[in-house]
């Protein structure tokens, strides 16, 4: 039996990237292994929104840092959502 690696602990932080690598995988940003299903837009703007659910849950609960990982990521990821959804139109 192959060793297993070791998980990384449960934080803020890691929810906010979890989801952030998901929704870049379904904007097709971000390939992972070959067999990979194609993007999906739909599934994308779903992540964005939950993380802007989760934002707008914890507003004055988080720290600083926690605070500016999931505005700058919510930020990023929108402007990626947009790019993707104007360059779908124009194919």
């Amino acid at each position: 039996m192959p060793e297993e690696l070791p998980l990384p602990p449960a934080s803020f932080e890691f929810l906010v990237i979890s989801y952030k690598t998901q929704a870049e995988m379904n904007l097709g940003l971000l390939k992972l292994t070959d067999d990979q299903p194609p993007p999906d837009i739909r599934v994308a703007r779903h992540l964005i929104d939950m993380m802007a659910m989760l934002q707008e849950k914890t507003k004055g609960n988080l720290s600083w840092e926690e605070e500016r990982l999931l505005n700058n990521t919510l930020t990023e990821l929108r402007f990626r959502y947009m790019q993707a959804v104007s360059e779908k139109k124009t194919t």
